[in-house]
């Protein structure tokens, strides 16, 4: 009778802990996949000099303090491509600097002006918030796109990797959190075989 009480009881512990394990499997897994799409995309738009959108959108990471304090260094925003005609004066778009100090830079500021041209293209003054000058006149084609989403999560995360010693945290603690995981299960499978074999 004892043995029955025994065996019932680590039955339904080995059901609780197999609940718990699937549950802990599956969250882990949506956490992983979240942490790679994230990466695969930063990646893409890095190594691509941001030449490549995903279905229109492209992430661009804030650079200098311009646009304080509505966007601060690091924040990583979401650009959507946008017709020339449907952008309006305060809009913040992101666009590639083709003179002076701007040249090749991915700048994102806020629409001053526009100015329809007589062949029915779009020239657009920009300036930054918190900059006192107006930067040079740009063309409707170096518009990448119109910024509509600040994506909390990766600004946090890039203002953190920023921070040399905060990096090697977030690159080597999780490699020895999911090494360790994987060596505890392991020898939990072990003990389970083992006390199976008894």
């Amino acid at each position: 009778m004892l043995k029955k009480i025994k065996k019932i009881k680590k039955i339904k512990k080995i059901k609780e802990n197999k609940a718990l394990k699937i549950i802990g499997n599956i969250l882990y897994s949506i956490l992983f996949l979240i942490v790679v799409l994230m990466l695969i995309i930063v990646i893409i738009q890095r190594t691509s000099n941001n030449s490549i959108s995903i279905g229109g959108y492209r992430i661009f990471a804030v650079a200098t303090g311009s646009m304080v304090p509505k966007y601060e260094v690091g924040d990583v925003l979401i650009s959507k491509e946008i017709e020339p005609s449907e952008i309006k004066v305060g809009d913040t778009v992101v666009y590639k600097g083709e003179v002076g100090g701007f040249k090749d830079k991915f700048v994102t500021h806020q629409i001053q002006s526009i100015n329809k041209q007589e062949d029915g293209t779009y020239k657009f003054t920009t300036k930054g918030i918190s900059n006192i000058e107006a930067d040079p006149e740009i063309s409707e084609t170096q518009v990448y796109g119109k910024i509509i989403y600040k994506v909390k999560t990766l600004s946090l995360i890039s203002k953190l990797i920023s921070n040399v010693y905060v990096f090697y945290f977030f690159v080597f603690v999780p490699i020895a959190i999911i090494i360790y995981k994987q060596i505890r299960n392991l020898i939990r499978e072990d003990e389970e075989e083992d006390e199976d074999n008894k």
